[in-house]
């Protein structure tokens, strides 16, 4: 998808090199080359010829992860445009679902709800395109693209070579595989697998079993759980609207950081301290660390809904505490500053550094 900005012909060069028009901030410079690619086979090829050349190259698909220097990218920037969704009924209960890179993500979950097939649904609303949910393992309300994911069609830029990969060798764990923060492969179609009863994967999140009223493992039908989540992500200012300025951000800012065993007593302790709290949110992350709440953590070191960057030209969303808005003049050095500012204020008060979700262009936190 392209916020904000016109879709330009396939294959052609845009008249505007802005990125900001299609980034979910609005934010960032221009790109020295601009062009939008339709077709899968000349995507290939505008990638291979640069990577010929030497040319610097950002592939890129609805920007919603994007966070772009106000100096631009010096380089091409070719955005991913490809369209085709197409339903292999296997005739045991299970379908797979063949999505081209360039389609809006929403809008494959919405045509599976409408097929009645079951296992996109909680990851409703979620911005961007469907090539972006292998590389960052995209989740929400207690599912993720690895529990779904058959394979991708990638280009390997260090061969030239188009190859189908398991999603077992994607390397996936939470928001991350092999293919996140490196430009050595470029998805062109994702395959996963979804199921034909209708009802949803067994809703695990408590949030959204109590908007549901259901008991946690249940299974729902898949249209009751997609209109709960856009409700819950709607309330949080993570559905685009152009019109409300707590949208026009990259999502969750940061991760939910993860804590080992060995430093999790410790850090546990320093937050009682700081806030009177022995109640703290975690989730089990294996061989006894512990999953915290960004938000949480965030909102107890005394950065709340709504808290003002430079100028007020930033904030924290108004709903959500986790997203760092764009409220309609900022730069990408004033979302940066609140962002250094938020963490730094997390570390000095609990010892736990949070790490940025979005992938930074030309810049650094």
């Amino acid at each position: 998808m392209s916020e904000g900005g016109a879709v330009e012909a396939a294959g052609t060069a845009s008249p505007s090199r802005s990125l900001a028009s299609h980034t979910t901030l609005r934010l960032g410079g221009p790109a020295t080359e601009l062009v939008t690619v339709s077709d899968p086979g000349e995507l290939v090829e505008r990638v291979r010829e640069a990577d010929r050349a030497g040319r610097r190259l950002l592939v890129f698909g609805g920007g919603s992860n994007l966070v772009v220097s106000d100096e631009g990218f010096d380089g091409t920037a070719v955005r991913i445009a490809t369209r085709g969704i197409n339903y292999d009924r296997s005739g045991d209960g299970l379908v797979r679902l063949t999505v081209e890179a360039g389609e809006d993500w929403d809008a494959v979950v919405a045509d599976a709800v409408g097929h009645g097939l079951g296992g996109l649904e909680c990851l409703s609303g979620i911005p961007g395109l469907t090539g972006a949910t292998p590389v960052q393992n995209v989740g929400a309300y207690g599912v993720e693209i690895s529990e779904l994911l058959v394979s991708v069609d990638l280009l390997d830029r260090r061969t030239g070579e188009v190859r189908t990969v398991p999603a077992g060798e994607l390397g996936l764990s939470y928001r991350s595989s092999v293919l996140k923060r490196t430009d050595r492969a470029v998805v062109l179609r994702v395959r996963l697998r979804l199921r034909e009863d209708g009802l949803s994967e067994p809703v695990r999140y408590g949030e959204l079993a109590g908007a549901l009223g259901v008991t946690a493992g249940e299974r729902v039908p898949v249209e009751r759980v997609r209109r709960a989540v856009l409700e819950l992500r709607g309330g949080k200012g993570m559905v685009l609207d152009r019109e409300d300025h707590d949208t026009w951000s990259a999502g969750s800012f940061f991760t939910n950081p993860i804590v080992d065993a060995e430093r999790l007593p410790g850090v546990l302790e320093r937050i009682e301290r700081r806030t009177g709290e022995q109640r703290v949110p975690r989730y089990p992350a294996g061989d006894g660390a512990a999953k915290l709440s960004a938000a949480w953590l965030i909102e107890r070191a005394g950065f709340g809904k709504g808290y003002s960057g430079p100028g007020g030209r930033v904030r924290l969303s108004t709903k959500h505490t986790l997203a760092l808005t764009n409220r309609g003049s900022a730069t990408t050095e004033d979302l940066l500053s609140l962002a250094s500012e938020v963490r730094e204020g997390v570390r000095e008060s609990f010892g736990v550094l949070l790490a940025p979700e979005p992938v930074l262009v030309d810049c650094l936190l």
